[in-house]
């Protein structure tokens, strides 16, 4: 957390504020995130122009004509457009500041990073060994099927793995797995070619309907204006353990797969 649909939804919330603007300056109050911010960041940024926001996995790409910043969130950290002079927070460790409006990293854990790549940023060793994206065109389910041969991961712990699908987190995991009707604990070759169709569909709408509530507001996550999503309010599953499934009325359970929770019901998924 944040996942995917949170990444996503700060990129689509900066661009139109940031991109085609000029960096005056890098503010750095705290440099020792998940790794040490880039030396001289200031002098890194200062007078260059944005050209875009993008987006690969869980990583924020700010493109300038000289380089790549790689942005991540880690497990509770934001990116907010505030007003330049707005005095910083406790959580407040960077500040990157476009005329009056600055982009302010807030980061309680300091599980986030900020770093900076030159060159080809599809070979940076963060990057180049990511799966792929659970929205392209190509994650279907023949994807998914010739992806889980021979795997006996149990399926859950294959869709976490950011070296197979980038993005799709606890949260979403357990909301695909439910809306796909499927058992978390079931090893993922043993999934037929109609449940992985059947799978693929369901992590696509899962985050669909995540990016259309604005995500989910748990803990430290907010937009890039401040506010909270909403998807949180839609969990069929995700932390609803004891309480009745919506579909069927049987208890949710949960489980630890991988040491993370899972939640699931033990009618509608098998």
């Amino acid at each position: 957390m944040p996942e995917l649909p949170e990444v996503e939804i700060t990129r689509r919330g900066l661009m139109p504020s940031l991109v085609g603007k000029s960096i005056d300056a890098a503010i750095v109050r705290n440099a020792m995130l998940r790794y040490p911010l880039p030396p001289q960041l200031g002098q890194l940024l200062a007078g260059r122009t944005l050209g875009s926001i993008e987006r690969r996995g869980k990583y924020l790409l700010f493109r300038l004509e000289h380089g790549t910043l790689l942005i991540h969130l880690g497990m509770s950290g934001s990116l907010r457009l505030v007003a330049a002079l707005e005095a910083p927070g406790k959580h407040d460790h960077v500040d990157i500041i476009f005329g009056d409006k600055a982009l302010r990293l807030r980061d309680p854990r300091r599980f986030g990073a900020i770093l900076w790549a030159t060159g080809n940023i599809a070979l940076h060793p963060l990057i180049a060994s990511l799966g792929i994206e659970p929205l392209s065109s190509e994650f279907d389910g023949a994807w998914l099927h010739a992806a889980t041969r021979g795997r006996s991961t149990p399926i859950k712990l294959l869709l976490m793995d950011s070296h197979t699908v980038v993005g799709v987190g606890n949260i979403y995991a357990s909301e695909s797995l439910f809306r796909a009707g499927i058992h978390p604990r079931t090893a993922a070759g043993r999934l037929s070619r109609a449940r992985c169709d059947r799978l693929a569909l369901a992590v696509r709408e899962t985050l669909e309907a995540a990016l259309a509530a604005g995500g989910s507001s748990l803990r430290d996550y907010v937009h890039s204006d401040g506010e909270s999503g909403w998807f949180q309010q839609q969990y069929t599953v995700y932390g609803r353990d004891g309480e009745a499934c919506r579909q069927c009325g049987a208890t949710i359970r949960a489980v630890r797969l991988g040491q993370r929770s899972t939640f699931y019901c033990p009618t509608c998924q098998r």
